[in-house]
Formats: C-alpha cells, sequence, structure tokens
C-alpha cells in the first residue's frame, strides 16, 4: 500500500530531546506533508500519555503510528501495543521521527536522525518483525512487568539514567551531560554481589558493576553495548561488566562504541531467552532508558512480536533466508 493511501496517527512527545519535539514538529510536518504521507498529529500532555494514545488510537481504527520523540516515547507506545485487545501487536505498522536524547533505538534499524531520511524510510514503507522482550521487577513490594523494544540496564547503568533524569528535569540540554554523567558517577558506584541466571543455567555469582539486557545494540547515546544482538533471532544478549578500574577502561573507551566492548576483558557475553537477575543489596533497572523498579528481575522473550519501519539499507542487509522483512507493496 502507497503511504499517502493511508493515515497515520502521530504521537508527537513536545518535551523529547529538550523540547526539540515541539519546536521541530513543523519541519518534520512538512516533510511528512510533502511525501504525501497522511496524518493525524496528537501530543503528549504527561508521562504514559503515549501509552494511553496508542490504545485510543488502535481502538479507532489507526493501523499506522509515526512516534515523535525519543526512546522513552517509543517505550510508552510499544507498550500500549500490548496494552490494546483489538488487534495482535503485530497488525500495527509503527515508525519513528528520532527527536529525543539518545535516540539509541533507530540506531539498530538504520533510521537517520535527520528528519527527511526518517520520512523518507516511511514513505518507501519497507518493515521489519522485531522480538520484544518482557521485563519483571519489583516496585513497592508488587511484582510488575514492563514491554522492552530495545535495551535494559540494571546496575550501574540504571544508577547513570537517574542521575541523568534528574539533570534533565532542571534543564540541563547538552549534548554530552549523559556522558558527564557516566565518568562522574564511575567514581561513587559500588559494585554489588548479583546472582544471573540464563535459560535456568546460573552464569554469574559475584560482585557486578553493570549488567545489559536487550533486543538491538545500542543504548546509552550511542554505546554499543550489546553489539551482536540481533533484533529477530528470539534471543536476549546480555553484557555483565565486572568491576573494572577507570584507567582501564580509559584506554579501551572507545570500544564501548565500535563493537568492540567484548576485546575488554572485564566484560562478558551471554545469551539465551529467559534471564533471572538477583542482587544483595536490591539494584534498580532501568528499561529503554525508563527507570523502573528492582531485582529481582526476570526477562523473557516474545518472538517477532511488532511491525516496525526500517531503512531500506538495513532491509538490504538482511540475510535472504529471513521472514522479517517485508517489502512495500507497489
Amino acid at each position: 500500500m502507497e503511504a499517502g493511501k493511508v493515515k497515520w496517527f502521530v504521537i508527537v512527545n513536545p518535551v523529547a530531546g529538550g523540547g526539540r519535539g515541539l519546536d521541530h514538529f513543523p519541519q518534520i510536518s512538512r516533510y511528512l506533508r510533502d511525501a504525501q504521507i497522511l496524518c493525524e498529529p496528537v501530543f503528549t500532555e504527561h508521562k504514559f500519555h503515549a501509552t494511553e494514545l496508542t490504545v485510543t488510537a488502535v481502538n479507532e481504527g489507526y493501523r499506522h503510528i509515526i512516534v515523535v520523540g525519543g526512546d522513552g516515547t517509543l517505550h510508552e507506545v510499544v507498550n500500549g501495543l500490548f496494552i490494546q485487545q483489538k488487534v495482535c501487536p503485530d497488525e500495527v505498522l509503527l515508525a519513528v521521527v528520532a527527536v529525543g536524547t539518545g535516540n539509541d533505538w533507530v540506531r539498530t534499524f538504520g533510521i537517520s536522525n535527520r528528519y527527511q531520511d526518517a520520512v523518507k524510510a516511511i514513505s518507501e514503507g519497507y518493515s521489519f518483525l522485531q522480538d520484544v522482550g518482557v521485563v519483571s521487577y519489583e516496585e513497592s513490594h508488587y511484582r510488575q512487568s514492563r514491554y522492552m523494544a530495545n535495551v535494559a540496564g540494571a546496575g550501574f547503568d540504571a544508577h547513570v539514567v537517574r542521575k541523568f533524569s534528574h539533570l534533565k528535569k532542571k534543564g540541563r540540554k547538552n549534548r554530552w551531560i549523559y556522558t558527564w554523567c557516566l565518568v562522574r558517577q564511575f567514581f561513587r558506584y559500588k559494585s554489588t554481589g548479583m546472582k544471573v541466571w540464563v535459560d535456568d543455567r546460573l552464569v554469574y555469582n559475584n560482585l557486578l558493576l553493570s549488567i545489559a539486557i536487550g533486543i538491538c545494540k545500542y543504548n546509552g547515546g550511542g554505546m554499543q553495548q550489546l553489539p551482536e544482538a540481533v533484533a529477530d533471532d528470539g534471543m536476549l544478549d546480555v553484557s555483565l561488566i565486572r568491576p573494572v578500574h577507570f584507567w582501564h577502561l580509559l584506554f579501551r573507551f572507545h570500544y564501548l562504541f565500535n563493537g568492540g566492548i567484548y576485546r575488554i576483558r572485564h566484560i562478558l557475553q551471554e545469551r539465551g531467552s529467559r534471564i533471572r537477575i538477583e542482587s544483595s543489596p536490591e539494584i534498580s533497572v532501568e528499561v529503554d532508558g525508563e527507570l523502573l523498579g528492582e531485582t529481582p528481575l526476570e526477562f523473557s522473550i516474545l518472538h517477532k512480536a511488532i511491525r516496525i519501519v526500517v531503512s531500506k539499507e538495513f532491509y538490504d542487509r538482511r540475510p535472504e533466508t529471513s521472514c522479517s522483512c517485508t517489502v512495500p507493496e507497489v
């Protein structure tokens, strides 16, 4: 189906990217109009509003949704797809025009941060069925669960997200603020005793600085903590970061960004469909950049659970044996 023959429900987060969602939407709207993409834009007004809007949109018959926001907005929309009861989540086509701070999810799928290129990907219509993680955690002495589109982090990762979120609320907008938080908190955070099970196999029982679990490759504003993750393989990739001296990490810091993270001997790799984490004392978890609850944590996978718009370049790189990608109809 051509892009102009369907109507897209556009969920705009006006505060994403320090206000870029609001400031840049007229420009994005013009690109969408020029591409003859018919839209119904709605602005979020509070936290979790994107989840509510997604449920409403699907119930009203929309099967095409564009997210104008960051990873947190996408997280809310994906959770809305699983809350609604009208259709199977993969019957809704989801696209992202990234205006957030980190914009990590789009990197895996070759979606450019340039608005014109992101709109071009939508108009080209190449789609892909990606896996979704289910995260179970403790909050206020109750077990709760959330759906994950990208990457979760427990321990140091979540600690940095907490500090970063605090600075964002105070109005800090510098693009290097996350890296500044990362370095500053490295000297303050204490490693925690953790037990990690992968598919019921105890793989770690010792002090751990941080752990990343995910579907995609990137988090933390471009870091490749899970460089070998494949978004439709039905598996969760895991990186376990053992206690490491700052000087050892300093001269290998580039490995965090260029895919060579496992060349750092303090970082271990695992992969499985079920992950369980216990710690003493409890540690926090962030999912898709959103701070949630605490350990114990459980992760499971939903195989090829949502359909997303990807770039033509990503589509062309997929193995011929993969049936997750769909070429647009003409």
